[in-house]
């Protein structure tokens, strides 16, 4: 097991970094970072014998220091994971966020899951994913069934943008283009209005150089080629093993210019489209949508982010 570090959130976090080998960029890690709980948190709550393990979106980094506390104070362990090439994880020479197939981070769980030592614990394992990972973790558990216990998606990236149809007609000229230039540039198309509507709502922190770009991360062929077959795998139904919590925004804001409704709603999926692939993951899956939430839920405005946290708490009684 890997040493234990202070982390950049301050007091209370600490991170660990997981080698994970060698790819053609170079040696790749993954880091862990735990939350230690606070003075007041109940270590005797409901989620005592429970560890959280988050995964953050594309373009992102584990941050959200108050979805910890919420944990946390309920007595579970949390801990979060940047994947390889992504934020803590990142190093120079690479390609941000680049992978050419989403079972890669098969190592990256796996490694993590070993530093937490859920399984010696004896732990119930929820895994808490966001956007493009929780497509990540809703396919893990597919491969793992078994493993979790229960899966929290927050906005996860079930379907593209074009939705099935778009997606089905995109493929081939994906793919194509992904075996013949898997690391070329794709035009950029985040225009930086989801992260306008995080610093107008107040949400969004400084974070480090390169680890959160406005316009996320340039997009590369091979990389939109896994998440499409992600996507696809999505599409023709997978079971994750354990009841699925999916929480989404009430509405989406898709449009090329600004628009004063970004600030209370998903200006990166559209959510009806995400609604009815979430429906294809479990038996048991429970979608709660909130009014005037943005992509990440818990990066909303204040009452929607108190929505947010409500909708999770119920969510956490029925899954058990």
């Amino acid at each position: 097991m890997g040493e234990w570090h202070p982390d950049i959130l301050g007091e209370g976090f600490e991170q660990s970094s997981l080698p994970l080998g060698e790819d053609a960029e170079g040696e790749v890690a993954a880091t862990l970072v735990r939350s230690r709980p606070h003075p007041g948190a109940r270590l005797f709550g409901e989620l005592r014998d429970t560890d959280i393990l988050y995964v953050h979106g594309w373009s992102d980094y584990f941050f959200q220091t108050d979805l910890a506390r919420f944990f946390t104070d309920r007595g579970a362990r949390f801990f979060a994971l940047d994947l390889r090439k992504y934020g803590r994880s990142l190093r120079p020479g690479q390609s941000p966020g680049y992978v050419a197939a989403l079972d890669v981070y098969d190592a990256d769980i796996a490694a993590a899951l070993d530093a937490m030592g859920t399984a010696r614990a004896g732990h119930r394992l929820l895994l808490l994913g966001h956007s493009t990972g929780g497509l990540t973790l809703t396919l893990w558990a597919s491969r793992h069934p078994g493993v979790a216990h229960a899966l929290v998606l927050n906005s996860p990236w079930l379907e593209l943008q074009l939705g099935p149809l778009g997606r089905q007609a995109l493929t081939p000229l994906v793919n194509a283009r992904a075996r013949l230039e898997p690391l070329g540039r794709h035009p950029a198309v985040d225009l930086g209005f989801y992260t306008r509507a995080q610093r107008e709502v107040g949400t969004l922190p400084d974070s480090p150089e390169g680890w959160r770009p406005a316009q996320g991360f340039p997009t590369h062929p091979g990389w939109l080629a896994a998440v499409i077959a992600g996507h696809a795998r999505v599409a023709s139904g997978v079971d994750v093993g354990c009841p699925a919590l999916v929480l989404l925004s009430a509405r989406s804001t898709v449009a090329l210019t600004w628009n004063d409704a970004m600030r209370a709603s998903d200006s990166v999926l559209v959510v009806d489209d995400i609604a009815r692939a979430a429906t294809r993951i479990a038996r048991t899956v429970t979608i709660s949508r909130i009014e005037g939430a943005l992509h990440d839920v818990f990066l909303s405005a204040e009452a929607a982010r108190d929505a947010a946290y409500a909708a999770l708490e119920e969510g956490m009684r029925a899954l058990g």
